[in-house]
C-alpha cells in the first residue's frame, strides 16, 4: 500500500482537468505537491486555492512536458523542494482531431513528444530518486484509446497504446528487480475535461463542420467527472493496482476488447452513435 498521508507528489498537467482535480485530492489526504503545467497563471490560481484550505506545501513549476530539458529541470526542483517526494503522476497530454490522411507527419510527432515521450521523460528524470525512497509510486496515463483504437485516432491511439507497453513493461522490471517503486497505468474512458474542445486539428481537416460534430459527440458520451476520476486515481496507488480503468465507459470498451479484439469498433460505433444521439 503506498500512503498519500505524509507523501510528496509531483504532478504534470495539474492548471486543468484530471490533473487539478487530482491535485486538490491530494492535497486534502495530506500530500504536499510538486505542480507542473505550461499554463503558469492557472498554476498559480490552483496553489491560492490550495492554501486557502490545506497546510500542505506546494511549489509550481513551469514546465513543457515536450521538452526533455525542462523535464529533467523540473525533476531537480521537485526533489529539491520536497526531498521525500515518493509519488510521480504522469498526467499532461494533448489531443489532435483528423484522420491519418490529413494530419502532417510534423503534427504526429508534436503529440508523441507529449503524450508519450512525456511520460518516457518524466518516469526516468524521477526514477533514480523513487527507488531511493522506503516506498514509491509513479502513475503513468494512458486513455480507454491505449485499449481500443477509434478512427480519426491515429496519432492519440499510438500515443497511448505505447505509454501503455512502456509502462507494464517498466513495471515488470520493476518487480523483478525487487523496486519499492509500484507503477500503475492509467485508462479513463470520457472524462468530462476540455481536451477536445481544446485538441489540435490535422492541416488537412478542412471540415469544421465535422470538427465540431466529433467535440459534441466526446462531450456527450464524457460522464465521467475529473473529480470522480482523481479519486479512482487515489484509490488505485492507495491499493498498488497496476491497471486502474476509470468510468463504466472503459470497463465496457475494454471487455468488449478481450471478447472481439478484431471487430469490436462495429459494436462500438453504434453504441456511441446512440448514446450521442440521446445526448441531444
Amino acid at each position: 500500500m503506498t500512503a498519500i498521508r505524509g507523501s510528496a507528489a509531483a504532478v504534470t498537467g495539474a492548471a486543468s482537468g484530471i490533473g487539478r482535480a487530482l491535485a486538490l485530492e491530494l492535497a486534502a489526504r495530506g500530500c504536499d505537491l510538486a505542480l507542473a503545467d505550461r499554463d503558469e497563471a492557472g498554476l498559480q490560481t490552483l496553489m491560492a486555492e490550495i492554501a486557502k484550505a490545506h497546510p500542505q506545501k506546494v511549489t509550481v513549476h513551469t514546465v513543457d512536458v515536450g521538452e526533455p530539458g525542462q523535464i529533467a529541470a523540473f525533476a531537480l526542483n521537485a526533489t529539491a523542494a520536497h526531498p521525500g517526494l515518493n509519488i510521480v503522476v504522469n498526467n499532461a497530454g494533448v489531443a489532435l482531431m483528423g484522420t491519418f490522411g490529413e494530419i502532417e507527419q510534423a503534427q504526429m510527432e508534436w503529440l508523441m513528444n507529449i503524450n508519450f515521450w512525456g511520460v518516457v521523460h518524466g518516469t526516468r528524470a524521477f526514477l533514480p530518486h523513487l527507488s531511493r525512497q522506503r516506498e514509491a509510486h509513479i502513475v503513468n496515463l494512458s486513455s480507454i484509446f491505449g485499449i481500443i483504437a477509434p478512427p480519426g485516432q491515429t496519432a492519440y491511439a499510438a500515443a497511448k497504446f505505447a505509454v501503455r507497453g512502456f509502462s507494464e513493461s517498466l513495471r515488470h522490471e520493476l518487480q523483478v528487480a525487487n523496486s519499492p517503486v509500484r507503477l500503475s497505468v492509467v485508462h479513463p474512458g470520457g472524462v468530462a475535461t476540455a481536451i477536445a474542445r481544446n485538441s489540435r486539428v490535422g492541416t488537412g481537416m478542412t471540415d469544421n463542420a465535422r470538427r465540431v460534430q466529433s467535440i459534441e459527440r466526446f462531450e456527450a458520451v464524457a460522464k465521467t467527472t475529473p473529480q470522480a476520476a482523481a479519486l479512482r486515481i487515489i484509490a488505485g496507488i492507495e491499493k498498488n493496482q497496476p491497471r486502474i480503468l476509470i468510468g463504466n465507459d472503459a470497463r465496457f470498451m475494454d471487455l468488449l476488447q478481450r471478447f472481439r479484439p478484431a471487430s469490436y469498433w462495429s459494436v462500438l460505433a453504434r453504441r456511441l452513435e446512440k448514446a450521442a444521439n440521446a445526448g441531444k
